[in-house]
């Protein structure tokens, strides 16, 4: 989905049904995946990519909080992350965070926030887990 606003995401009726809903920015063959997810008084969205070692979070399709639906949660290690932050609170990247993407709402979409080019998103976070490394700001993909 697109708009002359930025990219639409999702829309608020999308996330529902389980309370976040993965999306994915860029063209080609290395898009960019992330996900939005509910909170109070809004959404946040982040790259589909742990903290501790950048796999994907979920392992079902659109699947990202724990049982109750209080945290985002990584199904390969377990971590748990805060949903307003993207700060892990427990888990093996305890003191890490998720890599936050700036979005807005438009009436009842979710859109990438202006000024943010889904190619960029893409070139800067689309490989995959052996392409990235960790810096003193966090996780950055190295396929530039």
């Amino acid at each position: 989905m697109s708009d002359a606003g930025g990219p639409v995401l999702c829309t608020l009726a999308e996330l529902e049904a389980t309370g976040c809903r993965e999306f994915r920015v860029g063209s080609g063959d290395w898009p960019m995946k992330g996900f939005v997810v509910k909170v109070a008084g809004g959404v946040r969205a982040y790259v589909n990519r742990c903290a501790h070692v950048a796999y994907p979070l979920n392992y079902l399709e659109h699947r990202f909080l724990s049982h109750d639906g209080a945290l985002i949660q990584c199904y390969v290690h377990g971590a748990l992350f805060d949903k307003e932050t993207g700060f892990c609170v427990a888990g093996p990247c305890s003191g890490l965070s998720l890599a936050a993407v700036d979005v807005r709402l438009e009436g009842d979409r979710v859109l990438l926030a202006p000024g943010l080019d889904p190619e960029e998103l893409a070139a800067r976070w689309a490989c995959g887990p052996a392409r990235v490394t960790r810096t003193g700001r966090g996780l950055r993909c190295c396929r530039r």
